[in-house]
């Protein structure tokens, strides 16, 4: 069924069963196949009394997969995500995969669950002088099946199966992908993530879909759909319009449909389902800025003056712009109507120095190597590390004169349940989809 993309109204669990009778994503599934099942769980917090929904995919679509393979006498099936968090945390992973199911999965059903972190890596050339690290789990699988959710993306647009693969790449891998050389930027690398996978397929879960994702932060909603196809790319092209977006607008999927010779256009594609407009429905993905880029339209409403704080670019890697947010927050609420002391945050790998600032603060191992000599800083305030120490960061601001409460960057590790409160009550947004079958 190459060309086939299904796309189906979740109803019910036998919804699942027909995505993939209609995809045919398991068509060319072979008995006896070593079959790796990359999931998104994108972030977690442990002890979490609410699932981000939106964020991660569905526990229900994943053992409903992992029962199908089953059935088609696959060999070893292994579960596999690189969870993002700090540097040597194994407990965060540990406590997703417990509370989501997946270590009663692997009792109920003999799969092998794996922190990609925790794993060997091996190194790809994905050409263009590109090499990132992939988990050696994943690339010597016989069939890769890609779980991810249905979600836009502050720097990629659409975060789909192709970007749901980064997940399986070792830490400076991922920071890697956020180059600051414009002809290999992050589009670049996301559109070449899936040319070393073995035999794949993806099954996209819009169940729970998310605007202004990947994270938390984002808006998630009931959109109760499912999209599958044994072609990756042609799998993303229907998510992204689903969406609400022209897949020719989203740059990686050009870059994709590029390289394999194809046109960024749903007209190549046999939609078996539903029809794409019946499900679509446009989903925001960038974060609002003032029309000089320099500050987040939230503080320029707030009528917030004497700071810059630039718009991220796609070198911003996700360990410092999670950060970001946080320092937006500090500092509306030390803002008290008096304008502050020309004041710039700067971030990523490629923004330089407004000149005839008083102070610039420097956030990330990047910044600090890319602007700590800069000769139009007149006063450098540097917070070092990869990811920045969060402990530090009140203690920055306040030194360009920003007085910024230290509690507000003390809830950084829980801040996800915060923004899941705001679905409490809501009978749409249950727990079940994100807990095994009993």
């Amino acid at each position: 069924m190459e060309g086939t993309v299904a796309v189906v109204k979740y109803e019910n669990p036998e919804s699942i069963d027909e995505v993939i009778k209609l995809s045919g994503v398991f068509d060319k599934f072979k008995k006896g196949d070593r079959v790796f099942i990359k999931p998104n769980i994108v972030s977690w917090i442990i002890g979490a009394s609410m699932p981000p929904w939106g964020v991660i995919t569905t526990s229900l679509l994943v053992e409903k997969v992992v029962r199908h393979i089953k059935d088609l006498g696959a060999g070893e099936i292994i579960i596999g995500e690189g969870t993002l968090t700090g540097p040597n945390d194994t407990e965060t992973a540990s406590d997703a995969y417990e509370t989501l199911g997946y270590n009663e999965m692997s009792k109920r059903y003999g799969v092998k669950v794996i922190n990609c972190m925790e794993e060997s890596f091996t190194k790809v050339d994905l050409g263009e002088g590109i090499e990132l690290n992939f988990c050696s789990d994943l690339i010597n699988s016989d069939y890769v099946i890609n779980l991810p959710v249905l979600k836009t993306h502050a720097q990629a647009m659409v975060s789909l199966s192709y970007k749901n693969i980064k997940g399986c790449l070792d830490m400076n891998s991922r920071k890697l992908c956020h180059s600051d050389n414009m002809e290999t930027d992050l589009d670049s690398h996301i559109a070449r993530l899936v040319n070393s996978l073995p035999k794949s397929c993806a099954i996209l879960d819009g169940i729970y879909t998310l605007e202004r994702g990947p994270a938390p932060s984002g808006r998630a909603r009931r959109s109760d759909i499912l999209i599958a196809s044994e072609d990756m790319l042609l799998a993303d092209m229907v998510g992204a319009a689903v969406l609400g977006f022209d897949p020719a607008e989203v740059p990686h999927i050009m870059k994709a449909c590029g390289m394999k010779g194809i046109l960024p256009s749903l007209d190549q594609i046999e939609i078996a389902g539903v029809p794409v407009k019946d499900v679509a429905s446009p989903h925001t993905w960038d974060f609002m800025y003032n029309k000089e880029k320099t500050l987040p339209i939230g503080l320029e409403n707030a009528g917030i003056k004497g700071v810059i704080y630039p718009k991220y670019d796609h070198s911003l890697c996700s360990y410092c712009s999670g950060i970001t947010g946080f320092v937006q927050v500090a500092i509306a609420d030390a803002w008290k109507g008096v304008p502050f002391d020309d004041v710039e945050i700067l971030t990523g790998k490629m923004e330089s120095p407004t000149p005839g600032m008083k102070h610039t603060l420097l956030l990330g191992k990047c910044q600090v190597k890319l602007n700590k000599d800069n000769p139009d800083i007149e006063n450098k305030i540097l917070v070092p590390g990869c990811p920045p120490d969060i402990d530090k960061m009140a203690d920055a601001l306040r030194k360009a004169g920003i007085d910024a409460n230290q509690a507000i960057f003390d809830n950084y590790q829980t801040s996800g349940s915060l923004f899941m409160a705001r679905y409490e009550g809501r009978s749409e947004f249950s727990h079940e989809f994100y807990r095994t079958n009993k």
